[in-house]
């Protein structure tokens, strides 16, 4: 059965260099109308999570969340699958300071910048101050990372720096720790505390 991942797949590697053609018979296979272009993996499993919760099987409604490997790319994959390449409406998220990266990228694909949807420092710190610190650090305990929390927090570094920030960090020290907290802290919001950025992205599709 033609899942999700491998058209993200065909996508990634089209965008290296390699052949469209896979990456569109897919597209037409699934009933893709709807690209949501995000960051990295730790978007991508916030965004899937949301759907999640909010009963939505976005792969059933033609939409498919494809991360692009950093802000840097966004004009490549805009190309590629909006306008120019496979026509499809574009979405996604982005961070405050890599918004120009995003709105040059989707001019040059005559995309609509307008559809994407803006975080202030990132979607992590999104979550957490929607969360609050002290939450955070609980699901950290209840994940099993208290010691390595502890461990971070005596870092000379972090001496002084505001909690979410130090929370913020904590989350990228170590690989997949970012994509599995994602997850983890969208499905601790309660209701009413989903960051109006990944709500709205969610509502737009």
């Amino acid at each position: 059965m033609v899942d999700m991942e491998a058209f993200r797949e065909a996508v990634g590697g089209w965008a290296t260099g390699g052949p469209g053609g896979p990456a569109g018979d897919l597209a037409v296979r699934l009933g893709l109308r709807t690209a949501v272009l995000l960051e990295g993996l730790s978007d991508l499993a916030a965004v899937e999570a949301l759907a999640e919760r909010r009963g939505r099987d976005l792969a059933a409604e033609g939409v498919c969340i494809v991360p692009m490997g950093g802000a840097m790319n966004v004009g490549r994959y805009a190309g590629l699958l909006g306008p120019p390449g496979l026509g499809l409406r574009l979405t996604g998220l982005c961070d405050a300071r890599e918004r120009p990266y995003f709105e040059r990228g989707l001019e040059r694909a005559g995309a609509e910048a307008g559809g994407f949807f803006v975080c202030a420092a990132d979607l992590e710190d999104e979550l957490i101050r929607a969360l609050g610190a002290a939450a955070v650090e609980e699901i950290i305990r209840a994940e099993g990372d208290l010691r390595a929390w502890q461990t971070f927090l005596r870092q000379p570094a972090q001496e002084g720096r505001p909690r979410e920030q130090q929370l913020r960090r904590f989350l990228g020290t170590k690989k997949g720790r970012k994509i599995r907290y994602g997850r983890l802290l969208v499905e601790s919001l309660g209701p009413g505390r989903v960051p109006a950025p990944l709500w709205e992205l969610l509502a737009s599709l």
